[in-house]
Parts: structure tokens; sequence; C-alpha cells
């Protein structure tokens, strides 16, 4: 009898980091390359291989888009480590600046996640004010 490895491993966790990422950048339903790069930026950023992220990626977009909520998602980002979380909300961020602009869905996509990832509002407000003026 053969077994075959589930998504469950190292990697499905980054699928689903991947998902949300993707979730942020398709939210204003313009999913850019640019966003698609700081996406793959991040991944490398937390512990993907060069060979293992476009597959990651692709895995990303079919799960973000059979997906209605957004909790599966976050449940891999809240049990990561500080630093990693922070690396996600910056470039959840990065994502929503990169056309310079942040609109009401996603502005309430990251108040949302300020809640389901525990993060303080004023470290979200921070690491917001970074990548805006980095933007800028």
């Amino acid at each position: 009898m053969m077994f075959f490895k589930k998504d469950t491993d190292e990697n499905g966790d980054l699928i689903k980091v991947a998902a949300l990422l993707i979730h942020a950048a398709k939210i204003d339903e313009n999913f850019t390359k640019k966003e698609e790069e700081i996406i793959k930026q991040t991944l490398f950023k937390i512990g993907t291989n060069f060979d293992d992220v476009d597959n990651i990626i692709n895995k990303a977009k079919i799960i973000e888009e059979n997906s209605n909520q957004i909790l599966d998602f976050t449940k891999k980002v809240k049990n990561m480590s500080e630093q990693d979380k922070v690396r996600i909300i910056e470039a959840l961020w990065e994502i929503i600046y990169s056309n310079n602009e942040s609109d009401m869905y996603e502005a309430n996509l990251m108040r949302r996640l300020a809640g389901l990832l525990y993060i303080d509002p004023k470290i979200m407000g921070d690491i917001k004010q970074k990548i805006k003026k980095k933007n800028s």
C-alpha cells in the first residue's frame, strides 16, 4: 500500500501563508506581478526554497480561490514566530500599498487580521506607517 504525503508539512503551512498573501493581493481585484514578487520575497524570508516557490504559489492560488474565509490561513500565521508574523504583516501592507493607496476592503482586511493574529493595533499601525513611508 502506498501513502501519499498530504500538504500538512511545512510546505502546507507555507501554502496557507501564501494563500493569505494572495487573498490580500486580490481583494482590490487587481493582482499584479509586483504583488506576486512581494509574495515570493516574503516566502523566501520565512524559509521557502527557491525551487519550491512557484509550486507553493500555484497551490496557494487554488486554495485561495476555493476558500470563502481566511480563518484557515490565519491559523498557520498565528502559530509562527513573532519575527515571521511581523514579516507577513509587513508583506501584507506592502501588497496593499504596492499601488500607493489602501481601499476600504484592504483596510478592513488588515483590521480583521490584527484581531485574528493577536497583533497589537499599535504594532499594526506602526508597520503600516513604516511601509506607507517606504512606498511614498
